[in-house]
């Protein structure tokens, strides 16, 4: 459902989004996978499957370009499990952990976007003007969404 979300804020709020001088990105798609991880993680689920096959789908609807997601995905799953070994899941940990996680995303689908010659953008124009306000709107998501997606996964409980 996220996955389909994201496209229609994109969609929606197109004018807002895409400027010349910021690029936000709506990673709805990451949310699900953090808050799958901080609310369920007990529960054996193939999260890294799953991210897998929302990475292909993503990939082939959204970039055009096959792999790139498919990695970056499970790798998100990856690291989220491995920091919540460490820092113990709530709303702030969750919210740093949303900050790596779409720093990784966006940094990763940069690089991979660059080695194919899709973008000639320099780093610095990418962290100013894409990572920078990116990480503004999904942080602000997560501030939005945390508590409801919560309240679903402990009334599906």
């Amino acid at each position: 459902m996220f996955l389909f979300l994201d496209g229609s804020i994109s969609q929606v709020f197109s004018t807002h989004l895409f400027r010349y001088s910021a690029v936000m990105v709506s990673h709805l798609v990451v949310l699900w996978l953090i808050c799958a991880i901080l609310f369920e993680d007990r529960i054996d689920m193939p999260l890294a499957r799953w991210a897998a096959v929302m990475g292909a789908v993503f990939d082939l609807y959204y970039t055009g370009i096959f792999g790139v997601y498919v990695f970056i995905f499970p790798l998100v799953v990856y690291l989220t499990r491995v920091l919540t070994r460490y820092i113990s899941p709530n709303f702030l940990s969750g919210l740093l952990i949303y900050f790596i996680d779409i720093t990784l995303v966006e940094a990763l689908g940069y690089l991979a976007s660059r080695m194919v010659h899709l973008t000639n953008m320099a780093g610095s124009t990418f962290l100013v003007t894409t990572l920078g306000p990116t990480l503004a709107l999904n942080l602000a998501l997560f501030v939005i969404l945390y508590f409801p997606i919560r309240w679903v996964y402990n009334w599906l409980n």
